[in-house]
């Protein structure tokens, strides 16, 4: 179930990245946009490198290295 729920966040970050995105630009703001698109995409590699982690974790764990 956690997976899913990875999945949906991902997916919200991206949804709200967008609105905010287009809402910049209509209002002139194009470099701010940007900033938020990157940031959003920041947020969502610290999210999967966490993932990744807890990834070779359980990999360590399970053959027992270290």
């Amino acid at each position: 179930m956690d997976g899913v729920e990875i999945i949906f966040k991902i997916a919200a970050i991206g949804l709200i990245t967008a609105v905010v995105t287009q809402i910049l630009k209509q209002a002139g703001k194009d470099e701010i946009g940007t900033f938020a698109t990157l940031a959003g995409l920041i947020v969502v590699i610290i999210m999967v490198l966490s993932l990744i982690g807890e990834l070779f974790g359980t990999i360590q764990t399970m053959f027992d290295f270290g």
